[in-house]
């Protein structure tokens, strides 16, 4: 017998180990589960096989943090996501392909063999993941209003994404934003729904030609939430609303109206309201019109622990009025389990019809056939253009993007391009810090600044590029405080701190206020106290308010958010790329005039000078 249990014992650990061992991206992973579905088996006979638990189960997506591989396999689940900031082990290619591989396989591992589909938020680029190139934010990609390079953008972010085996991108927000006072303000294209939806469908388009499928989010409105009415203690994140149908859909709605006509497969729900209604319990607006008056054949998904906000009094009521709305996947981080039991109890007391959860698997299961994880859940199969991440090709590809999403505001007397042997002394706290050239949603989800030289990401700093086109256009850049009054003139960076979400919400959108760099007022007083020419790089997600200090500046670009690529901005600075960026949404003169038909610009949406 003790024989027996040594035998028993090794069998275990050579279990252990072999499932411990690193997948290294073979071609096939011939040793891991296969999907169950046939070629012969439709969706309808699939899901005709389901119990009611394995089909709730694909309408359930619950987080990597907390969820063990296990629990995929033991709740039947149909999705798992990485939050902002989450990521496996090293945070390598190799640790994202085992994790992936380890949570298919648990999927792949029950009886019907249906695969899960993994997601994650690659905002501007796969920025969560270490190496990824990192693209300017929305709001410079709408600057910029280029739907070929949009396609790229589209394309090349996809190519990363399937290097770690991830097919599903919480992107792109297609909010029409009508308050910068908004966190969010950097990841919506535009104030003009028509650049909004010509550049979401180029990106989609670009992301499911190369196998990708993206989200277009939040629906609906969230944009034009009413500030002061935010949820809880945020002042606009999540809030209401307040507008006619007629405004909402010749605005709002508008982006998805065209989106579906698309083809677009995902739509996400949003945590907002309109008119005192909560997104995720609008059946009007889930059903009547995105699904059964616009067409909508793909799923809707909720967003992080969204139905935990709405207006049943209890967990269980709000599930209920979710998915009798039309929510068709839970986004359920660290309740997945409590959201799986809740829909099976609540289709056996009659609260949930079995028909509405076999349209919303049919829908989920669709997708994914479409998708082709039925035939290869391990994204094996499917060609790659590259195979590393943070390629020349990409980073070429996002410095372009750089190039055209830089706005030229002021120009007195010419002093921009950049001449041949001038001197020039750059300040400022955003010239040499890639953590404000990023913003939010990078490796963390609120972002991070650069400390003690250390990169957030891998790229090229503002500074660092225009050291290198000084080389090639025969400037000379100072950064010494002490030379500074040798310069011919000043260079000043200043900007906005990283921030995502409802911790970008401000009443007070000063260059100097409560989101700005603490350093910003230093270096503009050291600037003006020069006596020189100033031109001033504003690195913001959104048009911060610079009444007090722009008669002070001959120069004015606005950088938007440009990401890992800031040799972009040095190329135009220099002359060798134009300035061709226009506003995307009104510079406000000041926070009062925000929304007024009065209001105070300093400068128009579409405005932006050229060298011409």
């Amino acid at each position: 017998m003790k024989g027996y249990k040594y035998l028993a014992l090794l069998l275990v650990i050579i279990f252990m180990l072999s499932a411990c061992t690193k997948n290294k991206s073979s071609d096939v992973d011939s040793d891991l589960p296969q999907t169950g579905l046939s070629k012969d088996t439709s969706i309808e006979e699939l899901l005709a096989s389901m119990t009611l638990e394995e089909k709730v189960g694909q309408m359930v997506q619950g987080a990597r943090d907390s969820m063990p591989y296990n629990d995929v396999n033991r709740l039947w689940l149909g999705s798992v996501l990485s939050g902002g900031g989450s990521y496996p082990k090293n945070n390598t290619i190799e640790d994202w392909q085992d994790m992936i591989s380890n949570y298919q396989g648990a999927a792949l591992s029950t009886d019907k063999g249906i695969p899960i589909i993994y997601g994650v938020d690659a905002v501007h680029g796969l920025a969560l993941v270490k190496g990824a190139v990192v693209f300017p934010h929305n709001i410079g990609l709408g600057a910029a209003n280029d739907p070929e390079l949009m396609y790229k953008m589209g394309a090349a972010v996809a190519e990363e994404m399937k290097l770690i085996r991830v097919p599903w991108n919480f992107s792109p927000c297609v909010a029409v934003n009508t308050d910068p006072r908004w966190g969010r303000t950097y990841e919506c294209y535009s104030s003009n729904p028509d650049i909004v939806t010509k550049l979401a469908h180029a990106y989609v388009k670009g992301q499911a030609d190369h196998g990708v499928v993206a989200t277009a989010k939040h629906y609906v409105a969230d944009g034009g939430a009413v500030f002061g009415t935010g949820e809880g203690d945020y002042l606009i994140d999540r809030g209401d609303a307040i507008l006619s149908e007629e405004e909402l859909r010749n605005t709002h709605l508008l982006p998805y109206k065209e989106l579906v006509d698309q083809g677009v497969k995902i739509i996400m729900a949003s945590f907002s309201s309109w008119n005192g209604v909560k997104l995720h319990e609008h059946e009007y607006l889930l059903t009547k019109v995105l699904k059964d008056e616009y067409g909508f054949k793909g799923f809707v998904v909720s967003d992080w622990e969204a139905v935990s906000g709405l207006s049943g009094s209890s967990y269980e009521e709000n599930v209920i009025k979710a998915v009798n709305a039309g929510i068709d996947m839970l986004m359920e981080p660290f309740t997945y389990e409590k959201a799986h039991m809740t829909l099976v109890n609540a289709v056996k007391e009659g609260k949930i019809r079995e028909e509405r959860i076999d349209d919303a698997v049919t829908r989920i299961l669709t997708v994914k056939q479409d998708m082709g994880l039925f035939d290869d859940p391990y994204l094996n199969k499917v060609s790659k253009e590259v195979n590393e991440l943070g390629s020349k090709e990409y980073r070429k590809l996002a410095k372009q993007l750089v190039e055209k999403s830089l706005v030229l505001l002021k120009n007195n007397n010419n002093i921009l391009p950049l001449q041949k042997g001038q001197k020039i002394f750059v300040t400022g706290p955003a010239a040499n810090n890639m953590g404000m050239q990023c913003g939010g949603w990078g490796l963390t989800w609120q972002g991070d600044m650069d400390i003690g030289g250390s990169k957030v990401t891998e790229g090229v700093t503002i500074l660092e590029g225009l050291m290198e086109y000084g080389k090639k256009y025969g400037y000379e850049i100072i950064t010494d405080k002490e030379q500074a009054k040798e310069a011919d003139i000043v260079l000043l960076a200043i900007g906005e701190v990283p921030y995502a979400e409802f911790m970008g919400d401000t009443k007070d959108l000063s260059i100097v206020g409560e989101k700005a760099h603490k350093d910003n007022k230093a270096a503009i007083d050291l600037a003006k106290s020069l006596n020189k020419p100033v031109i001033t790089l504003l690195i913001a997600g959104r048009n911060v308010i610079i009444s007090d200090y722009i008669d002070d500046w001959d120069g004015l670009v606005m950088c938007y958010l440009p990401g890992s690529e800031g040799d972009g901005v040095a190329s135009v600075l220099s002359g060798e790329a134009p300035f061709t960026g226009k506003l995307p949404m009104p510079y406000y003169e000041s926070v009062d005039d925000i929304g007024k038909e009065d209001a105070k610009l300093l400068f128009e949406v579409g405005y932006g000078l050229t060298y011409e």
